[in-house]
């Protein structure tokens, strides 16, 4: 699931005014391998212009996730996490000792979901799978 969305140009394309300071929050959206939270948001864009302060990336954050360019997610580690909206739909394994977050596509389990819904007599508008596990040990076996 690399693909990587451009916030930047999502922004353009929404209408939103980008000032330099957003414009280095989106690139690190952008360019963020995993769901980072505000606090690491804001070390990564510090990093590039010390002058950005916390309160800006909370801001922008805020402003991205209302004009529908974040989703954000709760992991149950606390802290709100945020990733690029992506257009395409995927789910979320968190591993729950690392907090490392898989993203996935699993076909069979999306015509699952309409399945159910369906059989309980809803059509499926939107959902949000995480699943929560561990990693196995290979040597058990």
């Amino acid at each position: 699931m690399e693909t990587k969305i451009d916030v930047e140009a999502l922004c353009a394309e929404r209408g939103l005014r980008i000032t330099e300071q957003r414009k280095i929050i989106a690139r690190v959206i952008s360019n963020s391998d995993d769901h980072p939270d505000v606090d690491v948001l804001y070390q990564r864009s510090s990093a590039i212009d010390p002058k950005i302060s916390i309160a800006t990336v909370y801001r922008t954050v805020r402003l991205f996730e209302e004009a529908g360019i974040l989703d954000r997610h709760d992991f149950g580690d606390g802290k709100a996490r945020y990733e690029a909206a992506p257009e395409a739909h995927h789910d979320h394994l968190i591993d729950v000792e690392s907090g490392k977050v898989v993203e996935f596509v699993d076909p069979e389990l999306e015509a699952l979901q309409k399945q159910i819904a369906e059989k309980l007599g809803y059509r499926l508008v939107d959902h949000r799978m995480e699943l929560y596990g561990v990693a196995i040990n290979k040597n058990d076996g």
